[in-house]
Formats: C-alpha cells, sequence, structure tokens
C-alpha cells in the first residue's frame, strides 16, 4: 500500500517527535479514523511511503479487518480491505493524530489525551 504524500510526511514527522515508530503511529490513526461513524474518502494520491501489509496489521490483521468491516456495516473482500479502506482509514486518521499532537504539544499530553478520550 502506498499512503499519500502527506500521510507519509505526517508519519514521518510524527515518528521524530515522539519516537514511535510509523507503524504503531499508524495503528493508533486507523483507531481515531474508525471512532468517525462516517466512511472515510478513499485515497487517490499515493505518492508517499510504502506500508506493507504484514508490518502494518501483523497478527492482528484479522481484527483490523473485523473492525473496518464492522465501521463500513457490510462485508468487505480482502483487496478492498486492504490497501483500500485501511489507507482511507490512515488518511483521516493521520490527520486527527496529527491535530491532536499539535494540540497537545508534547508526546506526554498526547498520551495522556489519546487515552482520556471517549467513544
Amino acid at each position: 500500500m502506498k499512503t499519500s504524500k502527506q500521510t507519509g510526511e505526517r508519519l514521518v514527522a510524527l515518528q521524530g517527535a515522539t519516537g514511535l515508530t510509523w507503524n504503531i503511529l499508524s495503528r493508533i490513526a486507523v483507531s481515531l479514523s474508525l471512532n468517525i461513524p462516517t466512511m472515510p474518502k478513499l485515497v487517490e494520491n499515493k505518492s508517499g511511503v510504502d506500508i506493507h501489509r504484514n508490518a502494518m496489521t501483523g497478527e492482528n490483521d484479522y481484527i483490523y479487518k473485523a473492525l473496518i468491516r464492522q465501521h463500513a456495516k457490510r462485508n468487505i473482500s480482502d483487496e478492498e480491505f486492504f490497501p483500500d479502506l485501511f489507507n482511507a482509514h490512515l488518511e483521516r486518521g493521520i490527520e486527527l493524530l496529527n491535530n491532536e499532537y499539535k494540540h497537545a504539544g508534547n508526546y506526554e499530553k498526547l498520551l495522556l489525551n489519546l487515552l482520556k478520550m471517549e467513544n
């Protein structure tokens, strides 16, 4: 899967600011996106970083697929799940995470804010 250029840049910036790896940041971002009931827009500009499925979802691949299927409220094919819908949730979520980091001002406050978030 290839991210948009902006998402790739945000992942790199957030990794530098927080010390978290891009795959952990991406998982947090997808989780943030899943909290929004509407479907995210599919990513058209794919000129960012390359992310391999196994590195992203790992042994929890089936959990991410189930979460995204539940969010979509329909059965989704494996090809639609990754890269399309996963990437769409990543795109929306990284923007949310980036805004959350800017609002928090530092890594510690970001984590505290994320822990306080309600569904």
